[in-house]
């Protein structure tokens, strides 16, 4: 996900309805048709007059000041907007007399550093309003925006089909997460089983990797319930015509919370190997050296005669040499024939 430009013009509006500027972006639909964008938010009280439209209102990093004005405005509960302004929500959907208020995050995965970048959503959904806050431009709502564009007979659906396509794009932006975090962990198997050693690497990617898979998985498995939530009847948020459309998104969600536990075990299988592995080749190496002394072992022993003061067998003779020679020799080949066969050398 690409931060968007906040600078475009018809998109892009500052909000005056308190001291603190926060910047903001408006959109009104009218029977699934795009009728007015970027006008000032004074205005949305005028347009929520008509029951014929759809207001869509985006707010970056807004302050509570404008929050609490704007609350008064839609009727959103003072605990809600709370929420929208502080930082590390869980994903959640709480509800209230007059609204629905919903707390999820985008996540993106950088393959270089295996760290996942997650930005923070918030949204009130209202009968004929939606209103998103973000904290950061970390998800791209011009996006979304092109998502609703490409789909007019969503945007008639009034603040469902919006939020649709919010959660839609949101749903695949965890999608991509996890079919970057599958990827890395495919490299780091190979990385496991290569010719070279790589064990420091391979144990620092894993942890990596799995501090990643933690982090999306606690904001991919509450997003089952806020989904399916959103689907009960009795919220009115969700037509029949759309359901097929939340069903699908509720199946993403289901793929990819299923997903990310599987990786996430397959991770620690990979750590679980990896210092088997480690054990392995350190037995491996144990044995060689070992069998390696034994067969020094036999020179050490024929050659420590040479140093005692009594007589031996060949003592000062060239034949007590060559003995001695050949006793170390071929009680070496010996020695290394036998553990090459039971295959410790």
């Amino acid at each position: 996900m690409h931060a968007h430009d906040p600078d475009t013009a018809a998109a892009t509006t500052i909000c005056e309805v308190t001291p603190t500027e926060c910047q903001a972006r408006t959109r009104l639909y009218r029977d699934g048709r795009l009728e007015l964008e970027g006008f000032p938010v004074a205005e949305i009280s005028d347009h929520l007059a008509d029951e014929a439209a759809t207001i869509w209102l985006d707010l970056r990093d807004p302050g509570h000041g404008d929050l609490s004005v704007l609350s008064e405005e839609f009727g959103l509960h003072p605990l809600a907007v709370e929420d929208a302004v502080h930082e590390h929500q869980r994903p959640k959907l709480d509800r209230y007399q007059t609204h629905l208020f919903l707390n999820a995050y985008g996540a993106r995965l950088d393959a270089e550093t295996g760290q996942l970048a997650t930005s923070e959503l918030a949204a009130f959904v209202t009968a004929r309003a939606l209103i998103t806050v973000r904290k950061d431009d970390g998800l791209d709502i011009g996006a979304v925006v092109e998502r609703w564009d490409a789909s007019p007979d969503l945007s008639g659906s009034g603040v469902g089909g919006l939020l649709y396509g919010l959660l839609d794009y949101v749903v695949d932006g965890h999608f991509e997460a996890v079919q970057s975090l599958d990827d890395a962990v495919e490299t780091l198997e190979d990385q496991l089983f290569s010719d070279i050693p790589q064990d420091m690497q391979v144990q620092r990617r894993s942890f990596e990797l799995r501090k990643s898979l933690v982090l999306l998985r606690r904001i991919v498995i509450p997003m089952r319930e806020v989904v399916n939530t959103l689907m009960r009847r009795d919220l009115h948020v969700v037509t029949d015509n759309l359901m097929p459309y939340y069903q699908d998104v509720y199946d993403h969600v289901l793929r990819a919370a299923e997903w990310t536990e599987s990786l996430r075990d397959l991770v620690n299988s990979i750590l679980e190997s990896n210092l088997t592995i480690q054990g392995n080749r350190l037995n491996v190496i144990t044995k060689k050296v070992t069998g390696w002394a034994a067969i020094i072992a036999v020179p050490t022993f024929v050659t420590g005669f040479y140093g005692m003061n009594v007589p031996y067998p060949g003592f000062s003779r060239q034949a007590g040499f060559a003995a001695s020679i050949a006793v170390m020799v071929i009680a070496g080949l010996v020695l290394y024939v036998v553990f090459r066969r039971k295959d410790w050398l």
